[in-house]
């Protein structure tokens, strides 16, 4: 079977918080038998002539300094709208300085209480990235979220926190494309745990429309 290619867009050289080293080892793992992974820092990759040989990108991006130039939003944009797929992890919505990126996305990150452990539960459980993913407890941010309100998304998982359920992963179509976002993903421990090592995979492979 010939793997799909997948692009992995972070920060080595200046990470703020969340450096790609170690993660991106955890990533290339998970998606080996489906993907080949390339990493990155450089933005220019996500320019249409760069990204467009690509059939996922994956945000993992910590650039909370700088925001896309216009030629690499609209690269992500007409990709992902002419059919390849957007995976976003964890700080990778940090990509939301851009407006039309958060719109992409379909929500942006507007509160991050402390790390913490939380329980996970599914949402929606009929959902091809959802199958035979059972709850699960996982330590990490509990990032808030404000959606778009012109956005039709899929909420696939929640958090609890006080008491409360929150959005932790969704899924939609952007044009002939597909987004993900999961919560999950602040350090290279969040990418050892079995379940969401699962998730991850079925969620590159839906937004790629990998078979299997």
């Amino acid at each position: 079977m010939n793997k799909k290619r997948a692009l992995l867009i972070g920060d080595y050289t200046h990470p703020k918080f969340y450096p790609l080293q170690g993660v991106d080892r955890e990533i290339t793992h998970i998606l080996n038998d489906s993907f080949s992974v390339q990493c990155t820092e450089n933005n220019h990759m996500l320019e249409e002539s760069n990204l467009q040989s690509f059939d996922l990108c994956i945000s993992y991006h910590d650039s909370w300094r700088e925001r896309l130039s216009s030629k690499q939003t609209s690269g992500l944009l007409s990709c992902i709208s002419g059919g390849r797929g957007l995976l976003v992890l964890h700080n990778g919505i940090v990509l939301q300085k851009k407006y039309e990126i958060a719109q992409l996305i379909g929500a942006r990150n507007v509160s991050h209480p402390s790390l913490q452990k939380l329980q996970m539960r599914v949402t929606a459980p009929d959902h091809d990235i959802m199958l035979d993913i059972s709850p699960f407890e996982i330590e990490d941010e509990p990032y808030r979220f404000e959606f778009d309100p012109f956005c039709e998304t899929t909420i696939l998982l929640e958090y609890e926190m006080n008491g409360e359920w929150h959005p932790a992963a969704w899924a939609h179509s952007y044009g002939l494309g597909r987004v993900v976002y999961l919560l999950p993903g602040r350090d290279q421990a969040v990418f050892q745990h079995p379940e969401y090592r699962k998730l991850v995979l079925q969620a590159a492979k839906w937004a790629a429309r990998s078979p299997g």
